[in-house]
């Protein structure tokens, strides 16, 4: 049996390193060629960059944040000119096989006052990055400066002033391929798009559908355009601290109640092309994004506490009550686990919190800070566009994934029946019995004091977005959590490369085609060649004719020979018989 299965997996390996060779795809119908390709992929993604191989491409995307910037280095070999494929875009590694990333404190944004600073702020990213990509291709390289949420609170003026000094300044230091419209302050939908990019790509949804592929129907905007059957792609749910953010494909054409709710949808609609030829469709996607500022974890918990100090003052005041004015008497807040004592803070008001644990009221409670309105799909009645939860996929990220892996160690799948489950017997545990779980590190290491406290509230603030706000089924079955992807962090910075540079494949494949249809001397030399290696063959053919005829000269002399032999042979046998 052993040595069954060990010529199982040789034949595997020998098998996929054929299709290696061949540049197929890894085939999920045999499960250890399947687990042997998946791991050689993401292997080769670990290796380090070959700096010198000529034909790689590479591009520069600085991701100026709120709390400070990033710059990112990628690379790309030489399209293979399909134009329904993409590039072949990947994270940059250095010789340690390490991510070619570097960082800065604090945001760009700090210098509203002193925007002539800009270019100085950015040096020492930009000096990481021409550090890295070989010499003789920084002229050749795009450089992309994007600034997202902290740039976007500036004055229109103070923003300009800051991109003006970049647009002015950076090309005199470096020579990489940078213009004015390539530093800009990007929207929070065209974020939203370039995450969706990224993960989409990285998992490989742009690529054309296998037979096992769960596939789409899309309707594009062309006329005359037949519906287009392609590999699904996934929508992302991404909830921080202080927003939630939510980016998925609308497959369908998409209709309105009313006039008004199509101009609201207008501006939550991105229909794009990411194909390097506009005349194809292949690659046309309407996404779907929208953030939802102060429904992130963090912010969703303090406009509960606002509520609670307010309501429960004002109701003291009516019913001459001293509810949370004093330990002994608190509030009881079934989002805190059994036990747990806390206070609020606003203003000159203290109220005095004690945990009483309780998930379903604590669902009830929350529900109401998602500002439903009926006959909407989205919190605070902002248009959703529909979701075909029959044929669809998630990937829930950031606080989706924290409530349901850091202490109910239960991240990946999502399924709506056990998370309640679990959220509840969480919630009814006992604060003491909790910290002595956390002090045995039972709880993932990402996990703390602040985790443990609020995991009541965040569970039954994610469980309501979902099935509430976003409406999605309680027996929905494909939402997975995840913190990474293949084993590395998705950057809103890839998809945004991934679009800027969708168009660079037309060009090259247009320039090659105008050598080959146009120089005269090349079509010339063709011919030259062509007529060579013709009277080349004709003279072999004539030497291997010439040869064989020789040859049989040759045999028909030494045949007569032997016949002459043969005869003589026979007459001096004829006179010896007596």
């Amino acid at each position: 049996m052993v040595r069954w299965i060990q010529g199982l997996f040789i034949f595997s390996n020998n098998l996929f390193e054929r299709l290696v060779v061949s540049n197929v795809k890894c085939p999920s119908y045999f499960p250890l060629m399947f687990l042997s390709c998946r791991y050689l992929s993401i292997a080769e993604s670990m290796e380090a960059t070959d700096v010198l191989n000529p034909s790689l491409n590479y591009g520069i995307v600085v991701d100026c944040g709120s709390s400070g910037s990033r710059v990112f280095v990628y690379y790309w070999p030489p399209h293979n000119g399909n134009p329904h494929t993409l590039l072949d875009i990947r994270q940059m590694r250095d010789r340690d096989h390490k991510p070619v990333v570097k960082k800065i404190k604090p945001g760009i944004s700090t210098l509203a006052q002193t925007p002539a600073r800009a270019s100085d702020y950015l040096q020492p990213l930009l000096s990481f990055a021409a550090a890295h990509v070989p010499r003789a291709k920084h002229k050749e390289t795009p450089l992309y400066i994007l600034c997202t949420a902290g740039m976007r609170l500036l004055p229109d003026s103070q923003q300009a002033a800051i991109l003006e000094d970049l647009v002015t300044d950076v090309p005199l230091e470096f020579d990489f391929l940078f213009s004015r419209s390539h530093a800009e302050v990007i929207s929070g939908k065209q974020e939203g798009v370039y995450a969706w990019i990224g993960i989409n790509f990285v998992l490989g949804r742009f690529d054309h559908a296998d037979e096992e592929d769960a596939t789409v129907e899309v309707t594009t905007g062309s006329q005359n355009q037949q519906p287009i059957s392609r590999r699904r792609t996934v929508g992302i749910m991404d909830m921080g601290g202080a927003s939630l953010q939510i980016a998925y494909e609308v497959p369908s054409a998409v209709t309105f109640s009313s006039p008004q709710e199509e101009e609201a949808a207008k501006s939550l609609l991105a229909e794009f092309n990411l194909g390097c030829d506009v005349e194809h469709t292949q690659h046309v996607y309407r996404v779907y994004v929208t953030t939802f500022l102060g429904f992130g974890g963090n912010m969703a918990r303090q406009r509960y506490e606002d509520q609670l100090v307010n309501s429960t003052l004002a109701k003291n005041r009516l019913l001459s009550a001293q509810t949370g004015l004093s330990e002994d008497k608190p509030y009881l807040d079934p989002c805190l686990p059994v036990g747990l004592s806390d206070t609020v803070v606003r203003d000159d008001h203290m109220l005095y919190l004690r945990g009483q644990g309780d998930w379903a009221r604590c669902q009830e409670a929350v529900r109401p800070f998602l500002g439903l309105h009926n006959g909407t799909m989205s919190p605070r009645g902002v248009y959703q566009a529909p979701i075909d939860f029959s044929n669809s996929e998630f990937y829930g990220f950031s606080e989706f994934y924290y409530c349901m892996e850091d202490v109910l160690r239960m991240g990946g799948q999502y399924d709506s029946e056990k998370y309640s489950r679990a959220a509840t017997d969480y919630c009814t545990t006992k604060w003491s019995t909790l910290k002595q779980r956390l002090d045995s590190k039972l709880f993932s290491t990402q996990a703390d004091l602040s985790r443990l406290k609020y995991q009541c509230f965040k569970s039954a603030w994610m469980y309501e977005v979902l099935h509430s706000g976003f409406r999605f089924p309680t027996d929905y079955p494909s939402l997975k959590t995840a913190q990474l992807v293949y084993d590395k962090e998705v950057q809103w910075t890839l998809g945004a490369i991934l679009f800027k540079t969708r168009f660079l494949p037309l060009r090259d494949l247009q320039q090659e085609a105008f050598r080959q249809s146009h120089p005269s001397w090349l079509r010339s030399s063709f011919v030259y060649n062509h007529h060579l290696f013709s009277l080349c063959i004709l003279v072999v053919l004539l030497a291997i004719l010439l040869y064989i005829l020789r040859l049989r000269r040759i045999h028909q002399r030494e045949q007569r020979q032997a016949e002459a032999l043969d005869l003589l042979w026979a007459e001096e046998g004829e006179a010896l018989i007596p």
